[in-house]
């Protein structure tokens, strides 16, 4: 995992800039995220999982430390929805044609926000099934990080997109590499389920960021740009002990985020067939931009 010294952001306000994906693009783009998880193969906190079964015992400690710390990161999920719900604003603010495209987005955003609440609250659950926090004392540090802003420099919709397709796949890397070096079996179901939830977010934004490739080509090469130049996890401007915390739990599992950037990669050579100077330097930065590790590994 890859440091950085933290910055302030600044977030733009209002509707995010264009071009956006017409609203027929985007609804089928929405339809193939529902498709993906039907009602059979959904779960609830309170059943799927065998909590009084748990045994803390078997976990080490940076193993303890590091469901804490995804604990923090998804359980600031009103401040994602609160992003979208600024940065796609479903009022008078925006003409007919704007709000028709967040409302297709909206669809997607709220199954979004449900799944990942359901994140945050398997990972409490199984904080104190397994000991490592206490309900009242979790829910109040929880609270003290939760109630800190989330912002966002970017101004693009392509932007927003581009962020969490990386956000996304790294949380799915992290997952699969943490559940592989856990031996303690309700963890390795939650950390399973979790991954799997988060591929299939991933997919979406991929297909988001492919099609807006595919539609404006050249227009959105900068925005994506700007996204990989100054990426950052979220909460690593707001989370007390964040840099030192994160590489903690990337030793515990070996991890590396910028992992996550190869699959951009691959996105943008999916969707760009007559390739341009500017597709192509946006590849080889991308590239350029993953720790020498990461990319040892992907060559």
């Amino acid at each position: 995992m890859t440091t950085t010294v933290p910055r302030a952001v600044a977030e733009p306000a209002g509707q995010a800039a264009g071009p956006l994906l017409p609203p027929a693009d985007l609804a089928q783009a929405v339809g193939s995220f529902m498709r993906s998880s039907p009602v059979t193969r959904r779960w609830d906190v309170e059943t799927a999982f065998s909590w009084s079964s748990v045994d803390g015992g078997r976990l080490t400690e940076g193993q303890r430390s590091a469901v804490a710390f995804i604990t923090y990161i998804e359980d600031h999920l009103p401040g994602y929805f609160g992003l979208y719900a600024r940065r796609f604003p479903l009022d008078e603010s925006v003409d007919v044609a704007t709000f028709v495209h967040n409302r297709e987005l909206y669809h997607f955003t709220v199954r979004w926000a449900q799944e990942e609440d359901s994140h945050a609250r398997a990972l409490f659950e199984y904080q104190v099934a397994a000991g490592i926090s206490e309900p009242d004392r979790l829910r109040d540090e929880l609270g003290q990080e939760g109630r800190k802003p989330f912002t966002m420099p970017h101004e693009h919709a392509i932007s927003l997109f581009a962020y969490a397709l990386v956000h996304e796949k790294a949380t799915q890397i992290y997952y699969q590499s943490l559940r592989s070096v856990v031996d303690e079996p309700v963890l390795m179901d939650v950390l399973g389920r979790l991954s799997k939830d988060e591929a299939r977010h991933f997919t979406f934004f991929a297909d988001v960021v492919e099609r807006s490739l595919r539609l404006y080509g050249d227009q959105v090469v900068e925005p994506i740009r700007d996204v990989i130049a100054g990426f950052r996890m979220p909460l690593a401007d707001t989370l007390r002990g964040y840099w030192r915390w994160a590489l903690k739990i990337a030793d515990t599992a070996h991890y590396d985020h910028t992992d996550a950037y190869e699959h951009l990669i691959r996105v943008v050579n999916r969707a760009v067939d007559a390739r341009t100077d500017r597709v192509d330097e946006l590849a080889r930065f991308v590239a350029a931009c993953r720790t020498p590790a990461a990319a040892g590994q992907a060559s």
